[in-house]
Order: structure tokens, then C-alpha cells, then sequence
């Protein structure tokens, strides 16, 4: 009697894993579709949106159960900020990587990393989708700063070639070769995420992630969670482990902001964690060890914080190793046209400014220094409207 073989039956589609989805916002265009060509199915799915009210859209009409999310932070409509915590709050599960417009580098910008988000930096790295025509080239292996005539040099990122600045460009290029942890010290809207990115980039490390955790934007009952990671059933809605993103940063670099805004309750193991090199997730007994790199910065006077009884005296000097200050912008005001003209360039390219709008900008007094500038030109490039040239009454302060 011959033997009955079983028929092979194919695999039915609906059993094929569906693409990811990876809503790309930014109001670059050429960004976009570099992305759109080089990702794509069957293990990606990408949707553009030029603005963050555009993404917002697209998350509501196309799904937002998971998926990863690309977030240029030069949004026209939105500032970065906002438009994060908006996605945090009505799409938990979608992971927001946020892109430096100006070096290309994807840093972690919401929830714990996920293996897809992973995966998709990892395919993107691989492709050059970012580091082509869009951004200028990563630095490569011992290139240092780009020097100028007269013995001065510049960051890629950084703009300006006034005293203040030069020093601290030279403390940044002493540091950043070294796995030193830095404290960098400024006001709000002076750019003290730009030097830590600078001295990742500029480090032995930058191959590896730059972990970005903004101590002030994240609940205090959230932080320690996210820092460290928690194990399945350690509270109320931990579905499954999680790595924090101190473990996110193996061999990378943690950028801790706003480290003045941390609670006392969670000094204490950030200390531990700096003194010994190992986390404790959440509702776990294991003590994994990590390789990272921490720079941290504040608008704060931790000094003040210190006496106060409000930071803790052992983790303030144990972060401020190499402490790098931000001069204010009128404390620098000679790299005022240079930035404007800067910033205008990339809000409006080919637009010029006048003799008279320059000089309404060099008698402000910029409390909120280059960001204050920045918003203040993009206002100027939308009122100059098709014209050519920003004029004084396009400025308003």
C-alpha cells in the first residue's frame, strides 16, 4: 500500500509578520524621501509628515499601536518638546527617536529602547540614509575640531568664534577624549545639549549610543523606571522587562539634562550607579554592569541646591569633575550675526538680513539667549514672506 504524504500547505499571509511602521516628521523633505527609499518593506513601513500637527494626523488615521517614530526637532509647528510629551501621552507604546538636525545623530528620545527601535537605528546606520546629502559627514576615527585661519577652530554644531567660545571649545576638545564625567553649567537656551553632543561625537564612544534623559520632563514616580529598567510585575502595568536607558548607553555616552530637576530620592542611586558601574532594575536582584560615559547639565545653581539641602554635596562633586560653563549671548554678542545670519539661512536659504535689523538684534538683551535668537529669526523669515531680505520691521522681540 503506497504511503499518503500531506500536502504541504503555504503559509497564509495573515501569519507573516506585518511591517513595522516608522512615522518619519520632519520638515525636511529630502530627509524624508532619502529615508522612504533606503526603508521599506516587508520589515518597514514609512509615513512622512512634514509638521508635527501633520504627525499627529497620520498617528490617528494609520495606527499608532507600535512603531518607532523619527522626530526631526526643527519643527515648524510645534517645539520638540511639546510634541513629545503629546505622542508620550496618546501613543505610550510608540518609540520616539529624536534626530540632531544638525549632525544626524538619533538619539533616544521617549520610553525605554525596544528591540525594533534597535533594529531600525542599526538598518538606518547601514544604509547612510542620514549621513549623505542631508547632514554633513560624521567625524572619523582621530579627527578633532575643524580649524579656521588664525588659530581659532570650530565644533560642526556650534557657531561662533568669540573669546568665551573659543574657550570653551578647547576645554570641549581636552575632555572628549577622555571617558571624564562632565558637568556642563548654563542659562536655558544656551546650548548645552551641542556640547554634549559635540563631546560624544568627538569621543572614542561615538559609534555607540548617546542616550539623552531629561530629568525635568520625566514624572519623578517615571524616572527611576526609566533610568534603570524594571523587571516583569514590578508594578502596576509592567507587562514585561524593560532595559533603562543607563543600560541603553552600554558603552556610549548617558546625557543626563536638567540633572538639578532630579529628586532627592534618586541622587542616591545615580551615586551608586557612578561610584560602581552597575544598575539594579526595578524589582530585580541582579546587579548588571555597565560601560557609560556621563555628562550631565543644568540651568541650576547646584552649589545653591547643596546648602539648600536640595542636591546632595557627594553626587554634585562627583559629577562636576570637568565642568564646562555656557557664557549667556550677551556675554558674546560678537557671534550674534553669525548665528542670525545662521539661523536664517536654514529657516530661509538666501534670505540676507539688513544693516538695521542687525542692529535692533544687538541691542536686546536675549534672557532667552540663542534660542530666544533662533525663535526670533524664524519669526523674522515667515514675516519677510517672499522677500529677500529680513528688514527691522520683520524683527519682533
Amino acid at each position: 500500500m503506497n504511503s499518503m504524504r500531506m500536502p504541504v500547505v503555504p503559509l497564509e499571509r495573515s501569519e507573516e509578520r506585518a511591517p513595522i511602521n516608522v512615522f518619519v516628521v520632519s520638515p525636511n523633505s529630502s530627509l524624508r524621501q532619502e529615508l522612504q527609499e533606503k526603508l521599506g518593506p516587508p520589515r518597514w513601513n514609512v509615513i512622512q509628515a512634514g509638521s508635527g500637527a501633520g504627525a499627529l494626523e497620520k498617528l490617528r488615521k494609520d495606527g499608532a499601536e507600535d512603531g518607532v517614530l523619527l522626530l526631526d526637532p526643527m519643527l515648524p509647528d510645534l517645539e520638540s518638546n511639546e510634541f513629545n510629551g503629546m505622542v508620550r501621552d496618546r501613543y505610550p507604546n510608540i518609540q520616539v527617536l529624536m534626530l540632531n538636525a544638525q549632525t544626524g545623530q538619533l538619539l533616544i528620545g521617549s520610553a525605554s529602547p525596544t528591540p525594533e527601535s534597535t533594529r531600525l537605528v542599526d538598518a538606518i546606520n547601514r544604509s547612510g540614509a542620514i549621513r549623505t546629502s542631508v547632514f554633513p559627514a560624521p567625524l572619523s576615527d582621530g579627527e578633532g575640531p575643524r580649524y579656521v585661519p588664525e588659530g581659532k577652530f570650530k565644533l560642526r554644531s556650534m557657531i561662533g568664534d568669540s573669546e568665551p567660545m573659543q574657550r570653551t571649545y578647547a576645554a570641549i576638545q581636552m575632555v572628549a577624549v577622555r571617558d571624564t564625567t562632565v558637568l556642563i553649567t548654563g542659562e536655558s537656551g544656551t546650548g548645552k545639549d551641542l556640547v554634549a553632543q559635540e563631546i560624544h561625537l568627538m569621543s572614542t564612544r561615538r559609534k555607540q549610543p548617546l542616550v539623552v534623559v531629561n530629568c525635568a520632563a520625566i514624572p519623578e514616580t517615571l524616572l527611576e523606571a526609566e533610568l534603570f529598567g524594571y523587571t516583569k510585575g514590578s508594578f502596576t502595568g509592567a507587562v514585561q522587562s524593560r532595559i533603562g536607558r543607563i543600560h541603553a548607553a552600554h558603552g556610549g555616552t548617558l546625557f543626563l539634562d536638567e540633572i538639578g530637576d532630579m529628586p532627592l530620592s534618586l541622587q542616591s542611586k545615580i551615586l551608586r550607579f557612578l561610584e560602581q558601574g552597575e544598575v539594579q532594575r526595578l524589582g530585580g536582584n541582579d546587579n548588571l554592569k555597565v560601560d557609560v560615559r556621563v555628562i550631565a547639565a543644568t540651568n541650576a545653581d547646584l552649589k545653591k541646591l547643596v546648602s539648600e539641602q536640595r542636591f546632595r554635596e557627594d553626587l554634585y562633586y562627583r559629577l562636576a569633575v570637568f565642568p564646562i560653563h555656557l557664557p549667556p549671548l550677551r556675554d558674546r554678542m560678537g557671534d550674534l550675526e553669525e548665528l542670525a545670519v545662521a539661523f536664517a539661512a536654514k529657516f530661509h536659504p538666501g534670505v540676507s538680513l539688513s544693516r538695521e535689523a542687525l542692529g535692533i538684534l544687538g541691542q536686546h538683551r536675549w534672557q532667552g539667549n540663542v534660542r530666544e535668537l533662533r525663535n526670533a529669526i524664524e519669526r523674522a523669515t515667515i514675516l519677510v514672506g517672499h522677500g529677500r531680505e529680513i528688514k527691522a520691521e520683520h524683527i519682533v522681540l
